[in-house]
């Protein structure tokens, strides 16, 4: 680890919007971090010296992030990597975790599901309701949230639905839904 507590992170993406969030979120979290935006490069920097933890976008233009994943584990079996890409898919995920990743998180991820995953925290998930509310009653409560910001106006609502003022008119006019 680095001194006075602080972890090395090493963030290989090319997305400035993404990455710029990351420094944001973790810097002040102790972190001292270098971005890199190619694979090449980063596994380069994790020969000379791993870093802590990894967060790497899993397609860049020069090749595979997971490629960065294998490299890290090989000269630093301890670190923690998280796979954060705006290209989620199963596979990609099953790969991630078997090469070594710690987690696979779809962009945007919440800065604190990073955090957690790069210092090894639980993280809490939130329990699926035993009973959750139907379809219809979902649409509803939308539609009410949208006509009470409208200021219950029923053109504007419709219009910013996309849907016909009658229709709407007659939506308002029931029960909610159960």
């Amino acid at each position: 680890m680095a001194a006075a507590g602080r972890r090395t992170l090493v963030i290989v993406d090319n997305d400035r919007l993404a990455v710029s969030r990351l420094l944001r979120g973790l810097e002040p979290r102790g972190f001292d971090v270098e971005v890199i935006e190619s694979i090449g490069e980063a596994i380069a920097v994790i020969s000379r010296n791993a870093p802590d933890c990894l967060v790497v976008e899993s397609r860049l233009p020069d090749g595979n992030g997971l490629d960065v994943i294998v490299a890290l584990k090989r000269h630093r079996p301890d670190a923690r990597a998280v796979v954060l890409t705006g290209y989620g898919n199963i596979a990609t995920a099953v790969a991630a975790i078997k090469r070594g990743a710690a987690d696979y998180l779809p962009k945007p991820a919440d800065i604190e599901d990073v955090f957690a995953v790069l210092v090894g925290e639980e993280r809490v998930r939130v329990a699926v309701p035993e009973n959750p509310m139907s379809a219809d009653r979902v649409r509803w409560e939308h539609i009410q949230r949208i006509f009470e910001l409208c200021d219950r106006n029923v053109s504007e609502t419709a219009r910013r639905l996309n849907m016909h003022r009658r229709t709407l008119q007659r939506i308002l006019a029931k029960r909610a839904p159960r």
